[in-house]
């Protein structure tokens, strides 16, 4: 696991040192720098398969390609073995060197052999061309842009506020997405020019052989993309109910078993819940020792499971460690806040980020139970399909009046049905003028018609409508690309990464995907509710205090610390308003916040300011 940093273009030369730096915690072992060709090619590596051996970045025999990587290669023996027996011969025992030779023989089409979480760019002298490429569902971010005079992809945006010649303005659309969804969804960012590569897509760019215009911006390759990946529909029948909760109890455990693999010490998040307590059933069943378990305990009774993953590390025997969640001061949170290279406003990236810096002073990889509600049906949200909430003629009647302002916006949420209404309980702020989730009203005139309100969650509704209209299942698959890789994978990803710890996903193995997701989302919901494969198999693997309870988020009491500990840190960032975000509307933000600080209002959207704000502190951008 490593932070990886690819330049090409003379302008950037002198700034590359710097920017490198800035993936220092995510590659805390070494740091190494490659000058190929007219590009620089940089490698802050975390080292936990070959140590010894798989430094980066790589080059061919006769150095006409460079890489850089980042991530873990879970099936790489295997495809070791296969190109092997194709002729070629290994000097180290890294899966770099399988994903670089994996390239070598078979060319782009590698991305689709690979089982694992992966990021990497080559670089090709002969023609001056980039690879990127990113796995399935996002596990790995990379980031990329353009310049009149050259390209950059990184791991995380750090990198570009480092390169002084490379322009911070902000990006209208990043920003509506971020204040819709509390995070920006690839391909934008916040800042203009810069772009997420999507989950499962690939990239070529070629020097000089064209040009492409990304936010108004001249630029001077040719970027061919595409996705090598795409979301699979259900194309099979559900089979015998008991015979499916047998094959993915098999198929668990063999993923959990093939992400074992490292020359460092392994452990796990514990939270209590059944995906992070299965992950360690199936890692004692595989024979992990020592077995360490890490999880957080909070004073309120409505956030703490503590107990319940006490009761799974008593069971398993494991070296289990405590995180209390009263040590999240606001000096915690302004320190986690600041190592986010991008603002995320999910509370749970809080906790994980201290319970990151708990387990790295114990391992070096850790497990975690991320994307089984993704999976395998775990949200609330995934029953309320668009045939729940059907039109009307009273519903179309006030549509009308309230186009021709004939009817308060107050009743905009009475007016809506079917996908609109799934997309306004979904979103914090959107496309609904005049209502109290109108974006309008928090932006000045500008920023507000930039952003393009009326694309509010785009992706998202693209992906709902192109895998079932809306239904379970098209929801189910609407999240992988947007809440799981955006959210819930990037929360992880920058949390651990910020304390030099690498973090496993089993549950998101390849096998897994391929199974579950070809199979109607109705095998995941019963009587009981959604997630009933995992629940079977909790039944029948875990103590009871797990899975005969009701669900549990991982997050933070946010009105409770906006009235006491964090409540003059939320003052100095609302303070800050007008010198850091000038395009917020000042009224609009005040008014927020003075409900906030006594622990009413809507406190998740006043967090949601709180931490773009802080997070402008240490990457002031310039307005549009």
């Amino acid at each position: 696991m490593c932070g990886i940093l690819l330049t090409v273009g003379e302008i950037f030369r002198a700034d590359f040192d710097a920017a490198l730096a800035t993936l220092k915690s995510r590659g805390p072992d070494a740091r190494e720098t490659l000058a190929h060709g007219d590009a620089l090619l940089g490698h802050a590596r975390l080292a936990v398969i070959d140590i010894d051996g798989g430094r980066q970045p790589m080059t061919t025999a006769n150095g006409r390609l460079a890489m850089v990587y980042n991530g873990e290669i879970y099936n790489f023996a295997a495809l070791r073995r296969e190109l092997e027996a194709a002729g070629h011969a290994f000097a180290t025992r890294s899966d770099s060197e399988v994903l670089f030779t994996g390239y070598l023989h078979w060319g782009e089409a590698v991305v689709e052999r690979l089982d694992g979480m992966f990021a990497f760019a080559i670089h090709d002298s002969a023609d001056g061309s980039v690879f990127l490429a990113r796995d399935r569902l996002g596990i790995k971010p990379l980031f990329w842009g353009e310049h009149a005079k050259g390209l950059v992809a990184a791991s995380t945006l750090a990198p570009f506020f480092a390169l002084t010649a490379f322009p911070k303005k902000l990006d209208a659309e990043g920003l509506r997405d971020y204040l819709a969804f509390q995070t920006p969804l690839a391909p934008h960012t916040l800042v203009r020019g810069i772009r997420a590569l999507p989950p499962g897509a690939c990239l070529r760019w070629r020097v000089g052989a064209g040009s492409l215009c990304v936010s108004g911006d001249p630029l001077r390759g040719q970027v061919t993309a595409r996705q090598w990946w795409t979301i699979p529909d259900a194309t099979e029948k559900a089979p015998d109910r008991q015979a499916l909760v047998e094959e993915t109890d098999s198929l668990l455990a063999q993923a959990v078993k093939d992400q074992l693999v490292a020359d460092v010490p392994l452990g796990a998040f514990l939270s209590g819940g059944i995906d992070s307590s299965l992950v360690v059933h199936y890692m004692a069943q595989a024979g992990a020792k020592p077995l360490n378990t890490f999880s957080v305990r909070f004073a309120e009774a409505g956030f703490d499971e503590s107990p319940h993953a006490q009761a799974v590390a008593d069971q398993y025997g494991t070296e289990h460690h405590v995180l209390d969640a009263p040590e999240l001061t606001a000096d915690t949170l302004a320190a986690a806040l600041r190592d986010l290279d991008q603002p995320l406003a999910d509370p749970a990236y809080i906790p994980t980020w201290a319970l990151s810096r708990l387990t790295r002073q114990h391992v070096t990889v850790a497990l975690s139970g991320d994307g089984g509600d993704e999976l395998f049906g775990g949200y609330p949200r995934f029953f309320d399909s668009a045939d729940r909430f059907p039109d009307s003629i009273g519903k179309q009647f006030l549509r009308r009046l309230l186009r021709h302002g004939l009817a308060p916006a107050s009743l905009r949420r009475r007016a809506l049905a079917g996908a609109e209404l799934l997309l306004y309980r979904r979103v914090e702020l959107g496309d609904y003028p005049g209502s109290r989730k109108d974006l309008r009203r928090y932006l000045a005139p500008e920023a507000a018609y930039a952003s393009r309100p009326e694309r509010t969650l785009e992706l998202w509704r693209e992906l709902a409508a192109r895998h079932g209209d809306y239904d379970r299942g098209a929801l189910l698959r609407a999240d992988l690309w947007t809440y799981l890789s955006e959210n819930c994978l990037l929360k992880t990803d920058r949390a651990s990464m910020a304390h030099g710890l690498e973090v496993r996903v089993p549950l998101l193995a390849n096998a897994i995907q391929d199974r579950m997701l070809r199979l109607p989302a109705a095998v995941h919901f019963d009587a009981g509710g959604g997630k009933a494969l995992l629940r079977a198999l909790a039944r029948r693997h875990l103590p009871e205090a797990v899975w005969n309870r009701e669900k549990h988020g991982f997050s933070v009491p946010l009105r409770a610390n906006f009235r006491g500990p964090w409540r003059n840190w939320g003052e100095a960032q609302v303070a800050s308003a007008a010198s850091r975000a000038p395009w917020l509307a000042a009224g609009p933000l005040a008014a927020l916040w003075q409900e906030a600080r006594l622990g009413e209002g809507n406190v998740r959207l006043m967090y949601t300011f709180a931490v773009l704000l802080a997070w402008l502190e240490t990457h002031p951008l310039e307005p549009m």
